[in-house]
């Protein structure tokens, strides 16, 4: 129940990450079965049985709270791990050790650039990320869509392709995908990612637009599918039928996720009802943002058989039951969806305009509390306004008789952190209209706080993963040996959740 930040500093190695101040609307989707068994855990300062009475009202049951919290994890002599998506990195360094991955240095690939060599980059993170900054000549092409794309991209087998991302995981997991689907060429992980890059003193590009094209051909598709579904059958992915699927969303003794692994945008044109957005590659990379229970059911859905397979594959090492929906978008469009899931609308407090609040402020009748997340605070926020979080949200406010004015970017945040208010006996609650935007259009003043809140009270913000993409070599090098050094820190249960396949090493 901890926020990013506390959760990022330490917490048990599958355990998965739900602020209290976005709980309620996470829940439903990261458990979808009500019927599960749900352990929380805090900073054993009651915020776990705050939420345990959330989740109950939502018609979750089978509620436990881990006595002393975190806490009590520690002392009992289990480990901490540090950091996010832990199960999937680990999983990364596992498979890089286990299936010696193919990798290249920085210096390695700049010397090759240097000398003319025929050499693909892979970028293959999502785009968004891709543009923020790139090693130059990068194409982005994201891990999940990478066996159906490869070709266009790196047309002559001949070519070496390098496959980076940020840092180590998605480089090992791309570069390790294109030699387990047999592709011709000489494939690499490029070693750290843009950090690797950047630590080697070589410039990266920023904002650039190269990128896979949207639309695939047809003319090998045929040839991919068998591949892939070779591929999916060596590592026990099944492939199911629509109808099978529907039964078990009816089945309360097991979770069941519906998983479309396809591009943003062929989502948003083409998505089927019920089925939840998660691209293939951020799935493997980072499968706790989207699967809060183990042991459930994953049934992955693409347009063409061919990376929904692929990508089940990794899921079925990582320790998760994945599956295919047979048939793909066609055949689900053609079903109905609909399953009974927890629906939790809590309601928003009633909107106050920024010149309202104005003179509020100068009748010292409204005290002003900033719900965004506290890196943005520190940016801009308006003079009168404090800091804070839903777990604190009631000793945040200091004086009970006057109207508490909300800020917030997302008026949902906004309506749990108001629950909790009005549980502490506040009656008049509000949320500004159009948010700190809406401020800054009408030409009011704001104020910068670089040190407020102070470090330690930024319960949102894990600063170790953020510093290495901000010119910082320390923590760029620190969050590298993190990475490293995960496999390490695993005890046999830990390691015996994932079952690396044998297959062809690099």
């Amino acid at each position: 129940m901890r926020e990013h930040g506390q959760y990022g500093q330490g917490h048990p190695f599958f355990a998965v990450s739900l602020p209290y101040s976005q709980f309620e609307l996470r829940l439903p989707a990261l458990l979808p079965n009500p019927s599960i068994r749900l352990v929380l855990y805090d900073e054993d300062d009651g915020v776990a049985t705050r939420a345990a009475a959330r989740a109950r009202a939502l018609g979750y049951r089978e509620l436990h709270i881990l006595q002393g919290g975190v806490h009590a994890w520690k002392s009992a002599g289990y480990t901490l791990y540090a950091g996010v998506n832990v199960p999937s990195k680990t999983f990364g360094e596992l498979v890089e050790h286990e299936r010696q991955t193919p990798h290249l240095s920085a210096q390695g690939l700049q010397a090759m650039r240097e000398a003319g060599e025929d050499v693909v980059i892979v970028d293959a993170r999502p785009f968004a990320e891709y543009r923020k900054m790139n090693i130059p000549d990068g194409i982005c092409c994201p891990n999940g869509e990478l066996v159906l794309r490869i070709r266009d991209i790196a047309p002559d087998p001949r070519s070496k392709i390098v496959v980076n991302c940020a840092g180590r995981t998605r480089s090992i997991i791309g570069a390790q995908t294109l030699i387990d689907f047999g592709i011709a060429n000489p494939v690499y992980a490029l070693e750290n990612g843009t950090q690797g890059w950047f630590l080697a003193g070589l410039p990266l590009e920023h904002a650039a637009s190269r990128r896979h094209r949207q639309e695939f051909g047809a003319t090998e598709l045929g040839e991919l599918r068998a591949r892939a579904r070779a591929l999916a059958d060596a590592r026990g992915v099944a492939f199911v039928a629509p109808v099978e699927v529907q039964g078990w969303l009816s089945d309360p003794s097991r979770t069941t996720y519906l998983l479309d692994v396809r591009t943003p945008e062929e989502f948003a044109a083409k998505g089927v009802a019920g089925f939840v957005h998660a691209p293939g590659g951020q799935l493997i990379q980072a499968t706790d943002q989207w699967v809060g229970a183990r042991g459930a059911r994953l049934v992955l859905l693409d347009e063409e058989q061919v990376r929904a397979p692929v990508v089940g594959a990794w899921l079925r090492q990582l320790g998760h039951e994945a599956c295919v929906l047979e048939g793909g978008a066609a055949a689900a469009a053609t079903l109905a969806w609909q399953r009974p899931e927890p629906v939790f609308t809590p309601p928003v407090p009633r909107a106050m305009t920024p010149r309202e609040v104005v003179e509020a402020i100068r009748d010292g009748a409204v005290q002003i509390v900033d719900l965004r997340p506290s890196m943005i605070y520190r940016e801009r926020h308006i003079p009168q306004a404090v800091w804070s979080i839903r777990p604190r949200i009631a000793a945040a406010v200091a004086d009970r008789t006057k109207t508490v004015l909300l800020v917030a970017d997302d008026a949902g945040i906004a309506a749990l952190a108001a629950l909790d208010l009005a549980e502490a006996g506040l009656s008049d609650i509000r949320l500004l209209a159009g948010g700190h935007e809406g401020w800054r259009a009408a030409g009011l003043p704001d104020v910068a706080t670089p040190d407020n809140p102070a470090d330690g009270d930024c319960l949102d913000f894990l600063f170790f993963t953020h510093a290495r993409h901000d010119g910082d070599a320390d923590a760029a090098r620190q969050y590298l040996a993190w990475e490293i050094g995960l496999i390490d820190q695993l005890d046999a249960q830990e390691r015996a959740a994932f079952s690396i396949s044998p297959g062809a090493r690099g």
